[in-house]
């Protein structure tokens, strides 16, 4: 079924894009506490940028979906790097252009990488034309305003800071990163998930979902090989911690005296119910993260493929709601194993992945999509 054929009200949303960074704003808020007042003015900048950016996002009516292309979406991205010269004006000036030889700042390489990693993922594997399906040209800006703690998807673009140094290294370091961000997109023109509780939760995941499958991809990592964090290599050498997430284990990312403990739990028994972080969604996102784990390493071999392939049929396949929770979902991924591969392993798979985290009683539901 086509993702634009259900209610008009939904196919109207994707013309608003969902302000998305990776580094959730508990991370920012505990570290501007911190004792060392230059690590807790920066984190506390970001945290005032972004909540700028948020409330823009929703009081500002953006320019929409691109028209149509006459001709048929290229099977080849098409990518824009600018830099923003540590300002917040973007797009700021363009440095790299589809096909352009590589330039002399690794910032904008890895970002020109990064976005064509992401592209030919979503290509190769799923047969999707960039984020839209039609050929949505790929921009992203680097060195956004000073020492900014985050990257984010503003609902047109990829937008990448430098980090302090001190904390945070480059944003377009971890590829994941690039891909986790992108992934917003195609939530955007696809199931166009609510940003709030378990939906925003869903959306989260998604994120970290195709995010670690295309690190895995680039890496040609196996479900056995893969690490399964997101974020590796962006926390600095002075951080307990090895990621911004762990996919595997929920809640053992960092343990810092800075940062504090990673609070994402992996099941519904620790299921955090909370008012801040549009209803915990980078936190409970855990929860339907350890799920796709525990079904790609189920099933083996590249977690792109099957097990990707049955998410990526449910995020864009027209049936999930935009107000949907992880049970919604839960079904939905059941019945897609089944429409898909039959009553095989792959089914099983994901049935006992979600029995896993919590999520039980899924048999009924298979074929009611």
């Amino acid at each position: 079924m086509d993702a634009n054929a259900n209610a008009p009200t939904r196919a109207r949303s994707h013309r608003r894009g969902t302000f998305c960074t990776i580094v959730p704003p508990h991370v920012l808020d505990k570290l501007s506490h911190a004792e060392d007042a230059s690590l807790a003015d920066l984190a506390r900048r970001t945290l005032e940028h972004d909540a700028l950016q948020r409330t823009r996002r929703r009081i500002t009516t953006v320019r929409g979906i691109p028209a149509a292309r006459a001709a048929a979406p290229s099977d080849k991205p098409e990518r824009t790097i600018y830099d923003a010269h540590r300002k917040t004006s973007l797009p700021g000036k363009k440095v790299r252009g589809e096909g352009d030889q590589a330039s002399g700042d690794d910032s904008v390489n890895r970002a020109y990488d990064g976005l064509g990693a992401t592209f030919e993922l979503f290509l190769k594997a799923y047969g999707r034309r960039s984020i839209d399906d039609s050929g949505l040209p790929l921009n992203a800006s680097v060195h956004y305003s000073e020492d900014y703690n985050n990257a984010f998807w503003d609902g047109e673009q990829m937008v990448f800071g430098d980090g302090d140094g001190e904390v945070f290294l480059d944003f377009t370091i971890p590829v994941d990163v690039m891909a986790h961000e992108l992934t917003h997109g195609v939530t955007q023109y696809t199931a166009n998930l609510e940003y709030f509780g378990q939906s925003g939760a869903l959306n989260e995941s998604m994120s970290d979902v195709f995010g670690s499958l295309v690190k895995q991809h680039v890496l040609g990592h196996s479900a056995e090989e893969a690490d399964w964090l997101i974020g590796a290599g962006l926390l600095t050498d002075r951080v307990t911690g090895v990621a911004l997430r762990s996919m595997k284990a929920p809640g053992t990312a960092y343990d810092d005296d800075v940062l504090g403990k990673d609070p994402q739990p992996g099941t519904m028994d620790d299921y955090v119910r909370t008012s801040r972080d549009n209803g915990g969604v980078h936190i409970n996102s855990g929860i339907p993260n350890h799920a796709f784990y525990l079904a790609a390493t189920a099933l083996g071999g590249n977690a792109w493929e099957r097990a990707g392939q049955i998410w990526f049929d449910v995020l864009t396949g027209g049936d999930l709601a935009s107000d949907a929770e992880f049970a919604d979902f839960a079904h939905l991924t059941v019945a897609a194993a089944h429409a898909r591969y039959g009553e095989g392993e792959e089914q099983t798979a994901v049935q006992e992945a979600w029995a896993g985290v919590g999520i039980t009683d899924l048999r009924a539901r298979v074929g009611a999509r």
